[in-house]
């Protein structure tokens, strides 16, 4: 068989069938590895963004750790905040929401204030040793948030004591009560002369005016209750 030598001007089969293929890039071990670095480049890229992502992931949580660690931090300042907004707001011996203070007391001075305003208990049970302000007699709670137990001896004598007035007699001390609007009662020894103004907290128990009604009548001239 006589073999024909190939003719130099027809096209090559392996050229044609890729119609991307320069027609002049030349297939060969340098193609393939071109190939290669191109998907090494590739790889590249995908783990220098996978790097990006996770830098920025980071990033962005460190504001919401910032956020957490400021609320816990601001829990307990909101706790101490309440708890002196509690305290300023329990009643004190000053405050003129108490009656007591405002009440006048023109015959303070007169010697019977004296000897009894000596006479009075130091301190009762709950309560702080007594203080005196200008002729206003305290002691102050400790602790149990009642507010103080006050008295002034000297007072006017209540001008809505009535003939229908009820009044509440301990031992032997006849009293007559005005409702407040602070939490407690104001008592008037309305028998002894001169007049005694107490101001009693609620929850203060009967040991208070027991042992004050005693040394009214031990120290105070007893009179007639004037009705009006």
């Amino acid at each position: 068989m006589t073999s024909t030598p190939p003719d130099p001007n027809r096209p090559d089969p392996e050229r044609i069938a890729d119609p991307d293929l320069d027609p002049d890039t030349e297939l060969g071990p340098d193609t393939a590895e071109l190939g290669a670095d191109t998907e090494l480049s590739a790889d590249t890229e995908l783990s220098a963004d996978a790097d990006h992502e996770a830098t920025s992931g980071s990033d962005h949580d460190r504001p919401r750790s910032a956020a957490l660690i400021a609320t816990v931090v601001a829990i307990p300042v909101v706790v101490i905040v309440a708890f002196i907004v509690f305290a300023a707001a329990r009643p004190d011996p000053s405050d003129p929401a108490l009656p007591l203070p405002t009440i006048t007391a023109p015959q303070s001075t007169e010697p019977a204030c004296a000897k009894l305003i000596a006479a009075l208990p130091r301190t009762f049970a709950g309560f702080a040793a007594r203080t005196e302000t200008d002729g206003l007699i305290e002691w102050r709670e400790q602790g149990s948030g009642t507010g103080p137990l006050q008295l002034k001896c000297g007072v006017q004598r209540p001008n809505d004591l009535a003939p229908t007035s009820a009044l509440l007699t301990v031992n032997a001390v006849q009293w007559f009560s005005r409702s407040s609007t602070a939490p407690g009662t104001l008592w008037f020894a309305v028998d002894h002369r001169p007049y005694v103004a107490l101001w009693i907290p609620d929850n203060a128990g009967n040991g208070p005016i027991t042992d004050i009604t005693d040394v009214i009548d031990t120290v105070l001239a007893r009179s007639t209750i004037d009705l009006g």
